[in-house]
């Protein structure tokens, strides 16, 4: 048995201190409780309302928009990536985590060789060419974790899984935004049809009276051009919201990560009612509430706990290693006490003179300190900012609508008007057909601002987290 003299043992480790000396400095944490960013929202008028919940899309109480998310949710090709990632993040900390405690190996080896001729043991002398050599071992290793460098890169592989799994919330919501906003922009477009081919109705019968009135030398060419042009660029909407519409469909197919065929029949029917107010707690809680922010967070603490682990690097590794081992040139002999080579000893290793790389390394783990901390920062503002843009959109929305509706109920009045007069024979036809279309432009700027007001609360779902919790 070969074991490693103590006053050697200690002769390296004192000069494995030595090398120490020009380590850096002990890393600080930073600290992220900063909330200043939230001023914005501090500006906003915050209501009772509450957060929203994992399926915040139940709320519409749309049946075909429940099924489409659910698809999505179920064969998106993103979320099965986001998974991907994260099964790959789960067996990364597996492999840190095995890289740490007690090493086990078992070799075992059967060798037959001859002897040289001229080699440095003569044949002759011994009196054989031919010999074999049978090992069989159990080997042991463990190396001390006393700077804490393996506990702090399984902690970073870990942080560095949360953070991949923080990413799949936030892809799993951008996917549900996503299907709601193009599946209520498809139900838009189909409203806003509607009311086109109405108002190209209009346009062609009062092209015909025009028309009529020409050829009757009543009225100058100019009208029926001016006719013309009208149904033109009614005809050049229509086929702009259809082609908008086929292109909905087509982003549905992309997003569900199924054929059409399998989609749920696609209905218009009226929007749902937005009504959500900002919960009063929104100040405290967005940083718990939004995926990316949480991620960015974790990147945060996997980037520091990789940092800590290579300032670990400058100090020096102590090892135990062990052997139970035998060996023998006669096979039958090998089981038998005489052919023991237990080993046990000691090792320390301290780089020296590696170029700097360890160096390098620590300024490196440093610089992806700085790198995610600025991405959190940046997430943080732009979450703050999602949140204060899709409030103010909403509130402008619902004042440009009172004031839209006022003009399309006093543009029905005068459709109405124009048609009494028709039908007391006071005036022809043209009065009401310019009067009703005027009120379907009215009706065609509501609907659009309704599909705003919804696109505003979709954001808003996304912009509070839509539902997940850390």
């Amino acid at each position: 048995m070969r074991v490693l003299c103590m006053p050697s043992m200690a002769v390296m480790v004192t000069l494995s201190l030595l090398g120490c000396a020009t380590l850096p400095a002990s890393y600080k944490p930073v600290d992220l409780s900063d909330r200043s960013f939230v001023t914005p929202i501090s500006e906003l008028e915050l209501g009772s309302g509450n957060w929203p919940v994992s399926d915040w899309w139940q709320t519409y109480q749309n049946p075909v928009l429940n099924q489409l998310i659910a698809s999505a949710l179920q064969f998106s090709p993103s979320l099965r990536m986001a998974q991907t990632r994260y099964e790959a993040a789960r067996q990364t900390v597996r492999v840190v985590g095995a890289e740490s405690g007690v090493h086990v190996d078992a070799t075992s080896s059967f060798d037959r060789q001859r002897l040289s001729d001229n080699g440095l043991f003569p044949p002759r002398l011994l009196g054989f060419n031919w010999y074999n050599q049978a090992d069989l071992g159990l080997k042991a290793s463990y190396t001390f974790d006393w700077w804490g460098k393996q506990r702090d890169s399984i902690e970073a592989a870990l942080d560095a899984a949360h953070a991949i799994q923080a990413d799949r919330a936030a892809a799993a919501l951008v996917l549900a935004s996503s299907v709601a906003e193009t599946y209520f922009g498809w139900a838009v477009d189909q409203s806003r049809l509607e009311i086109l081919h109405a108002r190209l109705e209009l346009a062609e019968r009062g092209a015909g009276i025009e028309a009529a009135r020409v050829k009757a030398d009543l009225d100058s060419g100019d009208s029926v051009q001016q006719s013309a042009l009208q149904i033109a660029a009614l005809k050049e909407q229509v086929a702009m919201l259809e082609s908008s519409a086929r292109l909905r469909i087509v982003a549905l197919v992309a997003l569900c990560g199924q054929p059409i065929s399998q989609l749920p029949a696609l209905k218009v029917g009226p929007l749902p009612a937005t009504v959500a107010q900002l919960p009063e707690s929104v100040r405290i809680d967005l940083m718990a509430r939004r995926p990316d922010i949480t991620a960015s967070r974790w990147r945060v603490e996997a980037s520091e706990k990789n940092a800590i682990a290579a300032r670990a690097e400058f100090f020096p590794d102590v090892s135990l290693n062990g052997l139970l081992g035998l060996s023998s040139l006669q096979l039958g002999k090998l089981l038998e006490a005489g052919s023991g080579v237990p080993l046990i000893g000691a090792a320390v290793h301290l780089p020296l003179f590696d170029a700097g790389r360890i160096r390098a390394r620590y300024g490196a783990s440093q610089a992806s300190v700085n790198t995610a901390i600025a991405s959190y920062q940046e997430t943080l503002t732009k979450a703050v900012q999602d949140v204060a843009t899709q409030v103010e959109t909403r509130n402008q929305v619902a004042e440009e609508r009172v004031a839209r509706q006022g003009q399309a109920d006093a543009a029905l009045e005068l459709s109405k008007s124009a048609a009494a007069r028709v039908r007391q024979g006071i005036t022809d036809l043209r009065p009401e057909l310019t009067a009703t279309n005027a009120w379907l432009v009215q009706r065609d700027a509501l609907v659009q601002l309704d599909a705003a007001a919804l696109l505003a609360d979709i954001g808003l779902q996304r912009a509070l987290g839509g539902g997940y919790h850390e």
